[in-house]
């Protein structure tokens, strides 16, 4: 992929973004896909995406904007194991939920950084945080290929649906390496395959910003993972999607050209999934 395709990716993912913290601000709906088609879907409560990732009494103690703007696959924060006094980052905080969780599982000996590039994410973030009263968090602007933190200084790195979102994923891992400590850990959720896609997904823009075009198969990422310097990889599937489940409700839009055997080969195959590892 050349320099000026990543950029335009990034562009991309980070309108439509954009655009979902506005429609979370205004309660509406925009576009055919990515921000629009999630985000409507997700405030109607029937993404098969983002429905149900977390329990009541998470949700109770957040501020509705951070619930509605959670537009994740997962739930790194129950499943990273967070203890007392650790630093935890998130990659793509959007709206705030897993940093604002996070810094309520480490507690006031603890930290939680957000790291997020579309400024409409950091001031619904910085919103929900003040709403919220949660003082050990800081939210950064900048991008998960080059993290704004020294070396060796995070305990935990997690992320919730957005490392599938790079088009440099090598880049990402490997900076992810560099932040955590020494026995630190990569936590995440995100959109795996098993096996590979068409061309016409890997191909069609809207499907990478939904989540789909850009998830990397699972060998992929442990080599991925490996090749950056980490150990004790593993990968657990969460949910399993039809290709009509991501079609109708979620991120993958209708126009991509496929044969009905086509769409039917790929069910169960695209997976949210957790995917650990130790520095």
């Amino acid at each position: 992929m050349t320099s000026h395709e990543q950029d335009n990716i990034r562009e991309l993912v980070r309108h439509e973004y954009g655009e979902a913290a506005r429609t979370v601000l205004n309660r509406g709906s925009s576009g055919c896909c990515g921000s629009g088609a999630d985000i409507t879907a997700h405030l109607n409560g029937s993404s098969i995406v983002t429905e149900n990732l977390y329990d009541e009494a998470e949700k109770s103690s957040l501020p509705e904007a951070a619930v509605l703007a959670s537009l994740g696959c997962g739930n790194p924060t129950a499943l990273a194991e967070l203890k007392p006094g650790e630093v935890v980052l998130d990659l793509g905080s959007g709206g705030g939920i897993d940093v604002l969780l996070s810094a309520k599982r480490v507690g006031n000996t603890g930290f939680a950084y957000g790291l997020d590039m579309t400024d409409e994410m950091l001031a619904l973030a910085e919103q929900n945080k003040k709403e919220a009263s949660i003082e050990n968090v800081r939210f950064l602007k900048g991008y998960i290929e080059d993290i704004p933190l020294p070396d060796n200084s995070v305990d935990v790195v997690i992320s919730n649906c957005v490392i599938n979102l790079s088009a440099d994923k090598d880049k990402v891992l490997s900076e992810v390496f560099r932040v955590l400590k020494p026995g630190g850990r990569f936590a995440v959720s995100d959109v795996v395959v098993d096996g590979e896609l068409p061309d016409q997904v890997r191909q069609d823009m809207k499907a990478f910003v939904g989540c789909v075009a850009g998830a990397l198969s699972a060998q992929e990422y442990h080599n991925k993972l490996e090749c950056a310097g980490f150990i004790n990889i593993s990968l657990e599937p969460t949910r399993r999607y039809t290709f009509a489940d991501l079609e109708t409700t979620s991120c993958l839009c209708a126009g991509v050209e496929m044969s009905r055997d086509q769409k039917i080969e790929l069910d169960a195959r695209i997976m949210s999934a957790f995917v650990r590892a130790t520095k």
